[in-house]
């Protein structure tokens, strides 16, 4: 069973960081070209390739925050119904035991936001780990001195497996079963 919560979770990662990242590097591109054409068409030259290169690299750290959300939740069906290691998270249909075959995004709405909050809630209990841990071994005198996204990242990275393992008790809908 901890096999097919740990290959669960390897794709999750994969799939997750993949389209996130893909996604901010192609709306920031978007934001960038858009920034050109705005300011005039300048003659495209090494310094204007690099300033556009400069804020394609400043847009694409914002839009990460909002692609990650997407990525969370688009990443979230292609948890179930994958059979690895003999097991899988199957779905089931409101108020009844049958399972849905082929999840929507629209399945996964009140499930998403039960998994969120617990996501939520394990990522901010590493958070207060670190600090607790940075505080008795490290001479950080606050936070911000070493917390940035991609601690952050790597916290919601580890929250996900334990996410997983506790998916089957948040929410009524989800459970594992033998396939």
């Amino acid at each position: 069973m901890s096999k097919f919560y740990f290959s669960i979770w390897i794709r999750w990662v994969l799939r997750l960081s993949v389209c996130s990242i893909f996604l901010a590097m192609l709306l920031s591109l978007f934001i960038t070209t858009f920034i050109y054409f705005i300011k005039g068409n300048g003659a495209v030259g090494v310094d204007t390739l690099e300033a556009l290169f400069e804020i394609w690299k400043f847009w694409v750290m914002v839009t990460w925050n909002l692609t990650l959300l997407i990525a969370l939740f688009r990443s979230l069906k292609y948890i179930f119904n994958n059979c690895l290691d003999s097991y899988s998270f199957k779905l089931l249909e409101c108020n009844t035991l049958e399972t849905i075959d082929i999840v929507g995004y629209g399945d996964l709405v009140k499930i998403f936001r039960r998994w969120l909050f617990s996501l939520i809630w394990l990522v901010t209990s590493f958070v207060v780990i670190a600090v607790i841990f940075t505080k008795f071994f490290f001479s950080f005198s606050n936070i911000s001195e070493w917390f940035n996204i991609y601690w952050l990242y790597l916290f919601l990275i580890l929250s996900g497996f334990i996410s997983f393992v506790i998916l089957g008790t948040i929410s009524k809908k989800v459970k594992v079963s033998r396939c």
